[in-house]
């Protein structure tokens, strides 16, 4: 972080850590952007074949244009031999000049299209598996990640890699096949000219060079500040309601503002710096041409070469300056896509800390029977959540899980469904190390209710078949019926294919948690987690769907966390933790008895009601 950002007030946006977007203070890597290139290997047979034969073809008949510029001043305008100019073989030079145009506009254009196409496709392919491997990694992953920070990697990563497949790498292929052309035609025709108008090429990229390392670090900061606004964007739009409740729109626009500004400068920075790499090319193109004219005169003079030479010369050092320029500007290019891949395989490397070994096997179907075996677990090393954690629970038990907030009620959860893995001890489901078996086996058999109820777009429908997704019509009906959603999903405009926003805000709380619940139980999991699943559901829902609760809890082995007494003296027995131990565990009426730590919390919640 720049002094600027570290002394620039924050207000009540201090919160905001970047730990994932440091500076990358690496070389130049080659072997990095091959590896963007592999991506292109699967259509290497379908495509590159004809794209070559199109660069080739275009390319040849740039370079004979001022070829035949030459003929057409030495032997029809003004001819060697001393003639007069014959409009005869001027007519035709210009007919061949002018086939060769269309001959080149033809290769170009098919060479753009099939381009197009493979750049299009490898970036659908590097996207695909970006995706795809973000969603096998760790909850430890996003714990330290802002979701702004991930979204950018899948977006504009990837997007600023398509200038690159769909026409940088042909042009960098065109400019060379040219740039050697043009060079071995001026030493050909005369090598003492040749010679002299290359003399500044050695010049011009000894300057350029000093630029290179200075433009990559440009560009990786550009890519680090846009990735900030994007984590800021996606926080602030979540969290708008906190915001406008808060009335800390100024604060939140004050934040944005600023690195807002940090990131303007940083494009500025870096795009100043990219657009030197011209006037270098300007400026020694000047050079080149003043050298050309001056020496060119001389062997004029002296009868060394023609005037339809010199005129060609010219021609063709015209076109090795443009290429010239354009290897430069790939040059910025590649350095943006090595910003970018740089962030883009730091995700795809990123081993999830959670995985499956090369022997993991399928969980058959299991009763249920889950045993915590001397569990200790840590989110910060040093600072355990977990110490010790000894608990036994049959199939088919329903076990509640009470104590004070951070007593590590939801991280045994979190151990179950194997989102992390404990630092010390093994939980076992019938008896299997859960690390034995594919994550897929085992989350399969699990279904959890959470109290922050998260609701796709999309339909009614499809939320609730999200649970299971070969389930027909009548399942999820059945499913919604069964936790009395469906009088209320009847209820809205189009019932069952009523089209819900982001996150279900269209929806009250209640109705959200409604529909998780019928999610989870279409799933027809074996043991069923639920995580405060009826903290936001109103007391008169709650009695309803108490029954319901009661034969669906039946024949499962059922985690409970919550605080409710009305949800959890049912429970066959409940588990009290603090500060990640058990210290008593047993039923509700046993654990009154005890006046223990149980009921000082019972007696806490009388109070709070009563008053």
């Amino acid at each position: 972080m720049s002094e600027q950002e570290q002394h620039k007030p924050r207000g009540a946006h201090e919160r905001f850590i970047y730990k994932d977007d440091d500076a990358i203070e690496k070389p130049f890597n080659w072997a990095q952007i091959g590896r963007l290139f592999t991506y292109m290997k699967p259509y290497r047979k379908q495509l590159l074949p004809i794209i070559i034969v199109m660069i080739v073809l275009g390319t040849l008949t740039r370079l004979a244009i001022p070829a035949l510029f030459i003929k057409a001043i030495d032997d029809a305008i003004q001819p060697k031999d001393g003639s007069d100019p014959s409009m005869n073989k001027l007519y035709l030079y210009a007919g061949m000049m002018f086939a060769l145009y269309i001959i080149q506009w033809a290769a170009n254009t098919y060479r753009i299209r099939y381009t197009n196409m493979i750049g299009q496709q490898v970036i659908y392919d590097l996207r695909h598996d970006l995706f795809r491997h973000i969603q096998k990694l760790s909850f430890r992953f996003f714990d330290k990640r802002p979701a702004g920070s991930v979204l950018v990697r899948v977006t504009n990563d990837v997007n600023a890699l398509q200038d690159l497949f769909t026409n940088g790498v042909v042009n960098l292929l065109m400019d060379c096949i040219q740039l050697v052309g043009i060079v071995i035609i001026l030493l050909v025709w005369n090598f003492k000219l040749g010679l002299a108008i290359m003399i500044t090429v050695p010049l011009m990229f000894v300057v350029s060079t000093a630029l290179r390392k200075r433009i990559r670090f440009a560009w990786q900061d550009v890519r680090m500040k846009q990735s900030r606004i994007n984590a800021h964007l996606n926080e602030s739009i979540q969290g708008m309601r906190v915001t406008q409740s808060y009335t800390q729109e100024k604060a939140n626009f004050s934040f944005f503002q600023h690195v807002n500004n940090i990131n303007i400068k940083a494009w500025n920075k870096a795009s100043m710096m990219n657009q030197a790499f011209g006037p270098i090319i300007e400026v020694t193109s000047a050079i080149g041409t003043l050298i050309l004219f001056w020496y060119g005169a001389h062997l004029i003079a002296v009868g060394a070469i023609t005037v339809g030479l010199l005129v060609g010369f010219a021609n063709y050092v015209g076109n090795f300056w443009d290429p010239i320029n354009r290897l430069g500007q790939m040059y910025a290019q590649l350095l943006i896509a090595m910003a970018s891949s740089e962030r883009i395989f730091e995700f795809i490397d990123e081993e999830p800390t959670v995985g499956e070994s090369k022997e993991a096997r399928q969980l058959p179907r299991i009763s249920g029977d889950v045993s915590f075996e001397h569990i200790v677990f840590e989110y910060e090393k040093g600072r355990p959540a977990l110490k010790g954690i000894d608990l036994h629970v049959k199939a088919g038990e329903t076990i509640a899980l009470v104590g004070h907030t951070g007593s590590g009620k939801s991280t045994i959860m979190n151990l179950l469904c194997r989102f992390y893995d404990p630092v010390q001890g093994a939980v076992r489901v019938d008896g299997i190390d859960i690390r034995s078996v594919t994550l897929e086996s085992l989350r399969s058999q699990v279904g959890v209710v959470l109290q922050d109820t998260f609701i796709f777009s999309g339909t009614i429908r499809e939320n609730i078949r999200f649970g299971r997704l070969d389930a027909t019509d009548d399942e999820i009906v059945k499913a919604a019926t069964a936790v009395d959603a469906h009088d209320f999903i009847m209820n809205l405009p189009d019932g069952y294919d009523t089209e819900v926003q982001e996150r279900g805000n269209s929806l009250s709380m209640g109705q959200r948690q409604l529909l998780s619940f019928a999610r989870a139980l279409l799933a027809d999991p074996r043991v069923l987690i639920l995580d405060e699943a009826t903290a936001s559901i109103d007391t008169e829902t709650e009695l309803k769907i108490q029954e319901a609760l009661k034969k669906l809890l039946q024949g499962r082995t059922s985690f409970i966390v919550a605080h409710r007494l009305s949800t959890i003296r049912n429970a066959d027995r409940i588990v009290v933790l603090d500060h990640g131990q058990i210290v008593e565990q047993g039923s509700h009426d046993e654990l009154i008895r005890h006046k223990g730590t149980y009921n000082g919390l019972i007696e806490a919640q009388y109070r709070f009601l009563s008053a």
